[in-house]
C-alpha cells in the first residue's frame, strides 16, 4: 500500500502539512486524555484543515481558486497558531514549541506559494490581454 508521503513526495507543502496534521492529532489526543476537550477540538479542526485545504487546492478549477484555497489554509494556520500559543500559556498543558516551529515553516512556504501564484496569475492575464 502506498502512503501519502510516498505519493506526494515531490510536493513539499503537501507532505509538511500532512505530517503536521498527524502531529496535531497526536497532540490533541494528549489533551483529551487530560479532559481538555474544548481546546483539543478547536485545535484538531484548525490544525488538520490546513493540509486538507492545501490538498484541495491541488485540484483547483482556476488559478484564482488555487489562491483562494491556499488563503483558507493560511487562515486555518493562523487559528492553529492561536490555539498553540494558548496551550503554551496554560499550566499543565503539553508544550507546543515543536508544533509551532513546524507551523511557522508551513506558513512561510504557503505565503511564498500565494505570492508566486498571484504574480503568475497577473502574468497570465497580461499575456491574454496582449493577444
Amino acid at each position: 500500500m502506498i502512503t501519502f508521503k510516498e505519493k506526494y513526495k515531490d510536493n513539499l507543502i503537501l507532505v509538511k502539512s500532512f505530517e503536521f496534521a498527524k502531529k496535531i492529532v497526536l497532540y490533541t489526543e494528549k489533551l483529551e486524555e487530560n479532559k481538555r476537550f474544548v481546546v483539543a477540538n478547536q485545535l484538531l479542526k484548525s490544525g488538520t484543515s490546513i493540509g486538507a485545504n492545501i490538498k484541495e487546492a491541488q485540484n483547483a478549477e482556476s488559478k484564482a481558486d488555487f489562491i483562494h484555497k491556499f488563503k483558507i489554509a493560511m487562515k486555518e494556520a493562523d487559528e492553529t497558531e492561536f490555539w498553540l500559543f494558548l496551550c503554551n500559556e496554560l499550566e499543565r498543558y503539553p508544550e507546543t514549541e515543536e508544533l509551532l516551529i513546524e507551523l511557522f515553516d508551513i506558513l512561510k512556504i504557503t505565503n511564498k506559494i500565494i505570492a508566486t501564484s498571484k504574480i503568475n496569475k497577473k502574468s497570465s492575464t497580461q499575456l491574454v490581454d496582449e493577444m
